[in-house]
């Protein structure tokens, strides 16, 4: 049986500071299920040579891909936590199990607070929707208001300087330019909880410039950050946890600004 809970702190409290951001798993298990020609052998062995989760076989002689395996932490206010480990070790499936796209299979995660994922940025975007339809649509996947968009509206088509550019579709745009804007709409919110898949760099050197220090201050302002990375460097400036995963499991933990990361 599993349990997923979520408190989006803005609605309770106005942010006034009643409740704390908050994540905490018990127990966590997230499982994938393989469906087709799950008894042989050589696939077996292809899924867990590249996915590096543990293969579970269930009745039927039904095959699963356990992502995550009785994961158990708590994260509280002003903790920056860097996952570490090999591809495949599970930590981009535990940034979308805190982000909300994937429900635990087994044991229980709370999280409290508005999460701001940065896993796809440009995600719920519309190819033929103009630049600032594609603010509102991408705000709304990211659970603002109508309101609260379109408040935000004028700061974020300033930043992303594609002036005219905004009225025309984005299948219009380079691939720099859909990034600019995807960018601008995800860092726009005032979240809780941030959950990153590696420090984004967007666009040419004078932008990215601009946008490095946007995503600073975005990810200052957070409770808690979650972030996957393989840079010792970042994870020492930006983090005071380290979780370290080995086929879905945390096989480690520590701080990075002490302790090497070996």
């Amino acid at each position: 049986m599993s349990c997923l809970r979520t408190i989006d702190i803005v609605s309770l409290t106005g942010c006034n500071g009643i409740y704390m951001a908050l994540i905490e798993a018990e127990n966590l298990v997230v499982e994938f299920p393989v469906f087709t020609n799950s008894h042989r052998s050589l696939k077996n062995t292809f899924l867990n040579a590249t996915t590096g989760g543990r293969i579970a076989h269930a009745a039927g002689n039904k095959v699963s891909v356990r992502a995550n395996d009785q994961i158990s932490f708590k994260i509280t206010e002003g903790e920056r936590v860097g996952l570490l480990g090999h591809n495949g070790s599970g930590k981009t499936t535990l940034l979308r199990a805190l982000a909300g796209a994937y429900e635990p299979t087994e044991g229980c995660l709370n999280v409290q607070g508005r999460v701001a994922s940065l896993l796809d940025i440009s995600l719920g975007m519309d190819v033929d929707a103009s630049g600032y339809d594609n603010i509102f649509l991408r705000g709304i996947m990211m659970g603002l208001s109508p309101r609260e968009i379109r408040a935000k509206m004028s700061e974020i088509a300033g930043f992303t300087e594609l002036g005219e550019y905004l009225d025309m579709p984005v299948r219009t745009y380079s691939s720099g330019m859909q990034l600019r804007l995807a960018f601008a709409v995800s860092t726009s919110i005032d979240a809780d909880i941030i959950v990153m898949d590696e420090w984004l760099s967007v666009g040419d050197a004078s932008f990215n410039e601009k946008a490095s220090k946007r995503l600073k201050s975005f990810v200052e302002n957070a409770s808690i950050l979650v972030i996957a990375t393989h840079s010792e460097e970042l994870l020492k400036d930006v983090c005071n946890r380290a979780f370290r995963l080995e086929h879905g499991r945390i096989v480690d933990e520590f701080d990075p600004r002490v302790e090497a990361v070996g």
